[in-house]
């Protein structure tokens, strides 16, 4: 029987099997990989080759090079993973450094129907307004826009918003469970200056209201996070019907 040849070049052939190591763990998130000349001579080919092989990784976000570093498997932060946590605590679970950044925080003037009832609010009662960006090991991976009442709020600055939101929360009232809505969307002009990324580039636009024990909802939250960058997990029940 005549055996089928591999038509693929041989960068192509290098890179498909770096990617499946990828994905079956035997390298993992941000570690390094081996130097181009130890990946040659393992793969019987040339530096060129291994070279042109990472370049296509590069732009497939499976691999981000570092300036006189080496090249590393690109780092994905999951959500939903270990239940509801939120973004400094999913990032320290999985032994990432996260980093906050306040853009913005302020009391709403007209604050939308839409916000009002969400957050089970009265019209009139103060609506607040965070925004800020993540990142995950210096690199921008969210930017959120957080809406809630002014019980969560009193007496903080921006500077108390650095730190882990939910904390804050917590200190006035327990957080059970959160509901999401995810889509995908292209980055506009804004964001891609925020995210770092080329405008056109895919996007999650996540849709979360959180809420306590009682039912009450807490905070509405809808935010932005880099496609190449994130991943979502979430466990479905199915019940009888």
């Amino acid at each position: 029987m005549e055996t089928k040849k591999n038509t693929k070049a041989k960068f192509e052939q290098v890179a498909e099997e770096i990617e499946q190591r990828i994905q079956a763990g035997i390298y993992v998130s941000a570690q390094k990989l081996p130097s181009e000349y130890d990946l040659a001579k393992e793969f019987d080919c040339s530096r060129l080759t291994v070279r042109k092989a990472i370049d296509a990784l590069i732009q497939k976000n499976v691999l981000v090079k570092r300036p006189g570093k080496g090249s590393y498997v690109m780092s994905k932060i999951q959500s939903g993973r270990a239940g509801l946590q939120g973004f400094s605590e999913v990032a320290k679970a999985q032994g990432k450094t996260s980093k906050t950044e306040v853009i913005s925080f302020k009391k709403l003037t007209e604050p939308s129907e839409k916000i009002y009832s969400i957050l089970a609010l009265e019209t009139k009662q103060p609506i607040y307004e965070l925004v800020r960006r993540r990142l995950l090991e210096d690199e921008p991976m969210t930017v959120e826009k957080i809406y809630l009442s002014e019980m969560y709020v009193a007496d903080l600055s921006i500077k108390d918003f650095e730190g882990s939101l939910f904390d804050l929360i917590e200190r006035k009232n327990e957080i059970a469970y959160s509901h999401q809505e995810v889509e995908a969307i292209l980055v506009e002009p804004e964001l891609a200056e925020l995210l770092k990324v080329p405008i056109g580039s895919p996007l999650f636009r996540v849709h979360s209201v959180t809420y306590a024990i009682d039912a009450t909802p807490i905070l509405y939250d809808v935010s932005y996070y880099r496609a190449d960058r994130y991943t979502f997990k979430n466990t479905l029940t199915r019940y009888a019907h």
